[in-house]
């Protein structure tokens, strides 16, 4: 069998493979929502209600996700979260009533909870110089997944109705499953630090409840769980309602959503890539450039989809131009925020970290469809509620970005002085596994 540190490649395939056919799972229900909604016979606050009911439940989920990623094989967990996916999207396909669909579709949150073991498990892999283009070249798959959703939405759907759409997406999930189990290695914990790049035996490491705590007392992880508590408001508006803008306030029929969402996606793809690269870049030269990136990168992303939305219906060559340069900046802080926090964190416990920033991200952020949804019909306007919640919170986490870039260099140099430390007792003999 390949060694494991040959094994990265095909890796950081299988889990850019696994993000996106979920991704297309998790949101393949944003272009279904007319349908679903004609099925049903419900209002947009219901239809927000089962988005938000699926976030929830992925955000409950999330610190118990994190602990099990820190205490026991992570491609393991991945793929039974693969399985899990598979299982609960066919509830979800099979569900005759609005209060089954409802139900159904929350369960489909429980896998969501999947990815700080995926970020977890790379980490292991890349040492810290190269993390931001990896995460970046992963997160690829996330707008890659909602152009799959889309076409799937638009192509098959309505040929084969938006039920069998989740058949054949949740039967992915169980072939990724086995695809994970058998194809993925697990590899120790402190791998790819740069510490530990000459040891011969470096030990084993796993959750600790003191490291836990020790990592909370660092201030510029709550800076950066409280960037993403405001961050992820936006894209779950985008990732509901965007479809449905376009549908009913810009008069864009399917072939037209298409032909602009599809290259708009694309931008956003590559958005991850390059932000990631540039912000690996500056990290090089200042242990504050990835968050440098992150901050200014949010503004730019709150500017353009200002002039975006606000453009004429009828002058759709200009919305199409200031879509792809909205969709190139707003991605760039995740994988630099992912990395900054990756950064700062023992290996043992970034499982746990980024579940805990996850789940802090999602426990408000679950009831952005719902907020949306609510605001939508209470003004009459889906385009003016978007903007009212995306720029507000991109606004918010930028100060956020800014006060964690200030603090970040110390926390930095903490973590490397911890890894020395480990490294130093393990070539004395001083700990064993």
């Amino acid at each position: 069998m390949r060694d494991a540190s040959s094994n990265r490649k095909f890796v950081v395939f299988v889990f850019f493979l696994f993000i996106l056919l979920h991704q297309s799972d998790k949101l393949l229900i944003g272009p279904l929502t007319t349908d679903i909604i004609a099925e049903f016979g419900i209002t947009d606050t219901q239809m927000g209600a089962v988005f938000s009911s699926a976030l929830i439940v992925g955000s409950l989920l999330y610190p118990v996700w994190g602990y099990l990623y820190d205490r026991y094989a992570r491609a393991r967990l991945v793929a039974l979260a693969s399985l899990l996916w598979g299982a609960t999207t066919w509830l979800s396909a099979l569900a005759p009533t609005f209060s089954t669909f409802l139900v159904t579709r929350a369960s489909t949150g429980i896998d969501d909870s999947s990815y700080p073991g995926v970020y977890s498990l790379i980490s292991d892999y890349f040492g810290p110089e190269k993390r931001g283009r990896i995460f970046g070249a992963l997160q690829i798959a996330l707008p890659l997944g909602y152009l799959v959703g889309l076409v799937l939405a638009l192509m098959l759907a309505p040929v084969i109705g938006w039920r069998n759409i989740f058949y054949i997406t949740g039967s992915l999930g169980v072939v990724l499953a086995v695809l994970i189990y058998f194809g993925v290695k697990e590899v120790p914990r402190c791998s790819a630090e740069p510490e530990f790049a000459d040891l011969a035996e470096i030990g084993t490491f796993k959750f600790d409840w003191q490291v836990a705590k020790d990592l909370m007392k660092k201030r510029s992880i709550w800076l950066l769980f409280a960037q993403g508590f405001a961050g992820v408001f936006p894209w779950n508006v985008i990732s509901f309602w965007f479809f449905a803008y376009l549908e009913r306030e810009r008069l864009y029929n399917e072939t037209e959503i298409l032909t602009t969402m599809a290259p708009a996606v694309l931008v956003l793809a590559a958005g991850y890539f390059i932000g990631g690269s540039v912000g690996d870049a500056l990290f090089k030269r200042s242990k504050r450039g990835r968050l440098i990136v992150a901050m200014t990168a949010v503004l730019l992303g709150a500017i353009f989809l200002n002039f975006t939305l606000g453009v004429p219906v009828e002058q759709k060559s200009l919305f199409f131009i200031l879509l792809l340069g909205t969709a190139l900046f707003i991605p760039f802080a995740s994988p630099n925020v992912i990395s900054t926090v990756h950064d700062i964190t023992p290996p043992e416990v970034r499982s746990t970290a980024l579940s805990i920033q996850y789940f802090i991200e999602n426990g408000g952020a679950a009831l952005a469809p719902l907020l949306a949804g609510y605001l939508a019909d209470q003004t009459g306007s889906l385009g003016n509620s978007i903007l009212l919640i995306c720029v507000s919170a991109w606004i918010i986490g930028a100060i956020f970005l800014a006060g964690a870039a200030y603090l970040i260099p110390d926390d930095i140099d903490h973590l490397r002085s911890q890894m020395k430390a480990r490294a130093d007792a393990i070539v004395a003999g001083t700990v064993t596994d």
